[in-house]
């Protein structure tokens, strides 16, 4: 089991400086659960050639063999993520971060933290919650089964891959439900503008996610673009150039802010 056949640099951290105007302008855009820096790296790359500088890390855990991702802790996740926006403050006067799905999450998580120094937050799909799984749950099952049948590669374009695992990891479900429930209970103190886009065919989360956060979340400013033609790993489906256009009008604008 693991990755196989992925492409060179796929699985791995990557960065990218910007040019022109938008060099100051920071965009961070962060994995889902089981996947890997590839189903993101079309919209770095987008970002990257309109001037933005871009990183889009691997997390821990990931892109390596699924037997890792039932070692992680769920803090290391957002810590992965807080060292990246590190970096970008370091040349950057406006930064923003991206998040598809458990990345989703982890942002939302982030943010409760940085909602003073971010300057917006952009989600796809993003998970909040398992519906009727508790961390308890999940964790007595995690116990009998170690091992489930991957949920990756929801694409609605054929012949288009994550490059994520082939197995879903139940330990580190666990981890991640403890860092959702421990993320909702605080989504007020996210304040900083959020676009989100929710593909309305999504086969692996359903839509009490984006209503739990569109609700949730203390933004004043908070914007939802449903996707039509799009199933759950929307930023390398058929509604990509949506969520790409409509993200770089959304961190222009609130880069100017």
């Amino acid at each position: 089991m693991g990755v196989i056949g992925a492409p060179a640099g796929l699985l791995e951290d990557w960065a990218a400086d910007g040019s022109g105007k938008n060099k100051s302008v920071g965009v961070l855009l962060v994995h889902g659960y089981t996947g890997s820096p590839a189903s993101m790296r079309p919209w770095a790359e987008y970002l990257n050639q309109r001037g933005f500088t871009v990183r889009v890390p691997l997390l821990p855990g990931h892109g390596t063999k699924p037997e890792d991702l039932n070692e992680v802790k769920w803090e290391q996740w957002p810590a992965k993520v807080e060292a990246e926006l590190a970096e970008l403050f370091k040349t950057c006067s406006r930064v923003f971060i991206c998040g598809l799905s458990m990345g989703g999450g982890t942002t939302l998580n982030v943010a409760t933290r940085y909602s003073d120094r971010i300057s917006g937050i952009i989600l796809v799909n993003p998970m909040i919650h398992v519906a009727m799984v508790s961390p308890q749950l999940a964790f007595v099952l995690s116990r009998f089964q170690k091992m489930r049948k991957s949920v990756g590669d929801d694409i609605k374009r054929p012949g288009i891959s994550e490059w994520g695992y082939d197995a879903l990891p139940t330990r580190g479900i666990h981890q991640l439900l403890i860092m959702l429930k421990y993320t909702r209970e605080r989504l007020h103190d996210v304040t900083v503008p959020m676009q989100l886009f929710h593909s309305v065919d999504d086969h692996t989360l359903p839509v009490s996610n984006t209503e739990i956060i569109m609700k949730g979340v203390g933004s004043r400013i908070k914007q939802r673009i449903e996707l039509t033609n799009s199933y759950h790993v929307a930023t390398l489906d058929y509604d990509a150039e949506i969520i790409f256009e409509n993200s770089k009008i959304f961190i222009e604008t609130h880069a100017a802010d």
